[in-house]
C-alpha cells in the first residue's frame, strides 16, 4: 500500500508539472521569436529563388540588363511587404500575450517548483523533482522599450535637424536570460530577438530627398503638417548583465531570484534593415493627404551598435548607438543614437 501511495504521489507531480507550465509565459513567447526569425529566414530564402530565376533570363538572353534590375527590385519589395505584415501580427500575439500576462491568466513558470505532493508517511524524497528554489539558470524575458531617439552628426547631436521630443524608437523582442555561474547570481548572459523602430522627425518643413547615391535634407515646396522617417530592424541583442539581486538561503540551499535588485548591462546588437519609409502629411485644398514612400532610401543593409543599461528590478535607462552611418554613402555620416525606458517583464 505505501509503494501504491508514492507511486501516485509521482505521478500526481508530474501531472501537475505539466499542467501548470503547458501555458506559460515563456513557452508561448519563444514560440512567437521563433516565428518572427522564420518568417525572415524563409522570406529571404524565397526571395533568393526568384532572383536566381532572374538572373537565369537575364544569361538566357530572353531580358536586358534593366528589366532584371527592375524585376529583382520589385521582388525584393515584395518579400519586404510579406515580412513587415508577417512581423506585424507576430507583434500582435506579443502584445496580446503580455496583456494576457498582466491580466493573470497565464501560470507562472515557478508554480510547477512550488507543487509538493504531501502524504501522511511519505518521505521528502519522492516529493516532484521540480521542487528546487528559485528560478531556473535560464529564463526568458518580454522586452518593450520607448524613448527619445535622433542622429549624432560630427560627435554632436545638438543643434539637430530633426525633432527632439517628435523623433522617437519603439523595441519590442523575447531575451534569454542565463545566470553564468551556478552558485553566484552576479553575472549574467542575456541575449535574444528584437524588432526595432527607428523615427525621426525633420524641422523646418523638411523632407528626405534621394539624390543620386546619397540621402539629403531638403526644403518641401509644400507646407506640410507632419513629416517622419522610419526604419524597422530585426536584431539580436547581446548584452552581460550585472544582476545585484544576490542570493538567500531555505533549508540550507541557495535560492536564486533575477530583476530582484539593481541591474547593469552592457553589450551590442547585430541585425538588418527590414524596411525605410517617409511617411508625409499636408493638407490639399482642405483635405487631409497622407503621402507614403517605400524604398531602401540609401540606408544600411545591416545595423549593429552598442548598448547599456542601468535600472532597478524590471525598468532600466536604455542607451542604443549604431556604429554603421544611417546612410552608407553620405559625405556626412550620420549615426542613430536613442535614449528611453527598458522593461524587462518575466
Amino acid at each position: 500500500m505505501r509503494n501504491f501511495t508514492i507511486y501516485l504521489a509521482l505521478l500526481l507531480c508530474l501531472y501537475a508539472s505539466k499542467m501548470l507550465g503547458q501555458e506559460t509565459f515563456e513557452k508561448r513567447a519563444k514560440d512567437i521569436a521563433s516565428k518572427i526569425e522564420n518568417i525572415t529566414k524563409e522570406e529571404k530564402a524565397a526571395l533568393k529563388i526568384e532572383v536566381e530565376a532572374v538572373n537565369e533570363q537575364l544569361e538566357n538572353g530572353t531580358i536586358t540588363f534593366a528589366e532584371a534590375e527592375n524585376k529583382k527590385k520589385v521582388l525584393a519589395e515584395a518579400r519586404a511587404i510579406n515580412i513587415e505584415s508577417k512581423v506585424a501580427q507576430e507583434q500582435e500575439n506579443l502584445k496580446n500575450l503580455v496583456q494576457e500576462k498582466v491580466d493573470g491568466k497565464i501560470k507562472e513558470r515557478d508554480s510547477t517548483r512550488k507543487f509538493i505532493v504531501s502524504f501522511r508517511g511519505i518521505n521528502s524524497k519522492h516529493n516532484c523533482k521540480d521542487t528546487i528554489q528559485g528560478e531556473k539558470r535560464t529564463t526568458s524575458q518580454f522586452v518593450f522599450a520607448v524613448g527619445l531617439n535622433n542622429l549624432v552628426t560630427e560627435e554632436k547631436v545638438q543643434d539637430s535637424d530633426y525633432r527632439f521630443l517628435g523623433s522617437h524608437f519603439y523595441e519590442l523582442g523575447v531575451s534569454y536570460n542565463t545566470r553564468i555561474a551556478k552558485n553566484n547570481n552576479l553575472l549574467h548572459a542575456k541575449y535574444g530577438l528584437s524588432v526595432m523602430y527607428n523615427n525621426l522627425r525633420p524641422t523646418d518643413n523638411r523632407t528626405f530627398v534621394i539624390n543620386g547615391n546619397e540621402t539629403n535634407l531638403v526644403l518641401n515646396p509644400v507646407d506640410i503638417k507632419d513629416s517622419r522617417f522610419r526604419n524597422v530592424y530585426l536584431v539580436a541583442p547581446v548584452h552581460l548583465e550585472f544582476d545585484f539581486s544576490g542570493k538567500k538561503m531555505k533549508e540550507d540551499k541557495p535560492f536564486f531570484k533575477t530583476h530582484q535588485s539593481f541591474r547593469l548591462g552592457v553589450g551590442g546588437y547585430a541585425g538588418i534593415n527590414l524596411k525605410s519609409k517617409q511617411i508625409i502629411k499636408y493638407d490639399d485644398n482642405d483635405l487631409k493627404a497622407t503621402e507614403k514612400t517605400k524604398g531602401d532610401f540609401n540606408t544600411s543593409n545591416f545595423i549593429y551598435g552598442l548598448s547599456t543599461y542601468i535600472g532597478y528590478k524590471e525598468i532600466s535607462l536604455y542607451l542604443k548607438y549604431d556604429l554603421n552611418p544611417l546612410f552608407k554613402e553620405n559625405a556626412v555620416k550620420q549615426n542613430n543614437v536613442s535614449l528611453g525606458l527598458r522593461f524587462d517583464l518575466n
